[in-house]
């Protein structure tokens, strides 16, 4: 049975290597040729795509999935969905959740790939159900993360909660590029010997391996696997697609995919890759690979964050140290996995222990959130003692953290109303109301461009 691929140039791609940056006009005179690969599915919507293009692209999040919807007849189109979090960085009212999800396949989305920092499966839950209602494919995300808490049956246990509560099929989240080769085989072999459905595998080729991880992933009976086009390949983002299917051509996993046709869709985002660099939007950086991540087990996104805020203290000669303190940290907060928003969290601690030269002297709002359970349950207890140092005697949060968040999106649609062009943009200021707002103002201001043959002598002016 062949391997099969979902292509990620459409987002996590230009996520990983130019901070989200790619434009709509960029994507679709090539989405016809990614139409007839015959992939598995295109990764081309959700994670930080939705708040780029309203904050910094002046684009319609709404508006490019209808676009690439248009020009994808064949191929399901996917996206990454944050659980409770939906694609902004709190948790938000189980209604807002449910309707985020219902618009997303009306318009256009197939898989929803849907995951929680905490693998917290009570944050799952909502999406998940109100995915498989409106007809799509729930997948639900395991959150790869190394610590003496996660092994193999933590792993298993986790992936069979997620089947459990109705995944259609789990994907191994390796947001770090942490999955070495053989541990791959043996988290693959173990998933499948113990749940029914398809098994695919993310990671980020950050540490270099990730190829071959694939490779013996594949050998151990994963499904599907997560690649780009070389173009916007390597470095922080996805193994090469062309890679992939060439090492597997006449084996028993044979994609069966033509590698002209993929090497055309190269050719077409060579040039533009060659643009993002010389903009200064991809930095070479994020190209090579940095085996720091494997020593540290940091994220290679992480280790430029505690970087710029030890420049910012002008303590850059703490670098060593920070590095020291993050499993530390990490392991006073339960072992959360570092993936947003438990990465930033994670290393601005750190940064604050150091800094300040002593431990949780300094604690950001945010470490006590997760603390007091604002995110959900952490994979492993927090001592007693570090939660009296961080939050006193407050009272934790036991409870599905959305349970004491009241329905919210009639309260949203008046607030916003005066805005609303599509029922879309409801969930749009929802997620980010200052950021939808700025953008719903530049929509009408595009949308009334002012011709200058259009005002007449008394300088009255009608919008066309």
């Amino acid at each position: 049975m062949g391997i099969k691929i979902t292509e990620t140039c459409l987002r996590d791609a230009h996520q990983s290597l130019i901070a989200t940056r790619m434009r709509i006009q960029d994507m679709l005179p090539v989405i016809g040729k990614l139409d007839k690969i015959g992939y598995h599915s295109l990764e081309c919507w959700g994670g930080a795509t939705f708040d780029t293009c309203l904050r910094f692209l002046n684009e319609d999040p709404w508006e490019r999935l209808r676009k690439i919807r248009n020009e994808a007849k064949n191929t399901k189109l996917q996206m990454l969905f944050r659980g409770q979090n939906i694609l902004g960085y709190k948790h938000y009212a189980d209604d807002v959740v449910e309707y985020f999800v219902q618009k997303s396949i009306a318009n256009g989305i197939d898989i929803i790939r849907i995951f929680d920092a905490l693998n917290d499966p009570r944050n799952l839950e909502v999406a998940m159900k109100a995915t498989k209602k409106e007809g799509g494919h729930a997948q639900a995300a395991v959150s790869y993360t190394i610590s003496p808490f996660h092994d193999l049956e933590q792993f298993v246990k986790d992936a069979k909660g997620m089947v459990e509560a109705g995944a259609d099929s789990i994907c191994i989240k390796d947001m770090a590029g942490l999955l070495t080769p053989y541990t791959a085989y043996d988290l693959v072999k173990a998933l499948k010997e113990n749940i029914k459905v398809p098994i695919q595998l993310h990671t980020h080729y950050t540490s270099g391996v990730a190829s071959m991880s694939y490779l013996k992933a594949i050998e151990a009976g994963c499904d599907v696997i997560d690649c780009a086009i070389s173009p916007l390949a390597m470095g922080t983002s996805q193994p090469a697609t062309e890679s992939l299917v060439a090492t597997l051509q006449g084996t028993e996993y044979d994609t069966k995919y033509d590698l002209k046709a993929l090497s055309e869709i190269a050719d077409y985002f060579r040039p533009l890759r060659d643009e993002y660099l010389e903009s200064g939007l991809m930095n070479t950086k994020v190209t090579g690979v940095d085996i720091n991540t494997l020593i540290y087990q940091v994220p290679g996104g992480m280790l430029s964050n505690l970087v710029s805020q030890l420049k910012q203290a002008g303590q850059e000669d703490k670098y060593q140290e920070v590095l020291q303190e993050v499993p530390k940290v990490r392991e006073d907060l339960g072992f959360p996995p570092l993936v947003t928003p438990t990465s930033q969290i994670v290393g601005t601690q750190a940064v604050m222990n150091v800094v300040s030269g002593e431990r949780y002297k300094i604690v950001p709002k945010e470490t006590k959130a997760l603390v007091k359970g604002e995110y959900g349950k952490t994979p492993a207890p927090i001592k007693d003692e570090i939660v009296k140092k961080i939050i006193g005697d407050e009272e934790r949060i036991t409870c599905r953290p959305a349970d004491l968040i009241e329905p919210e999106l009639e309260k949203i649609r008046n607030e916003m109303k005066e805005y609303l062009e599509q029922d879309e943009d409801v969930l749009s200021y929802a997620l980010f109301p200052q950021v939808a707002k700025k953008f719903f103002e530049f929509r009408k201001a595009e949308k009334y461009k002012i011709d200058p043959d259009m005002v007449d002598y008394d300088n009255k002016v009608h919008p066309i």
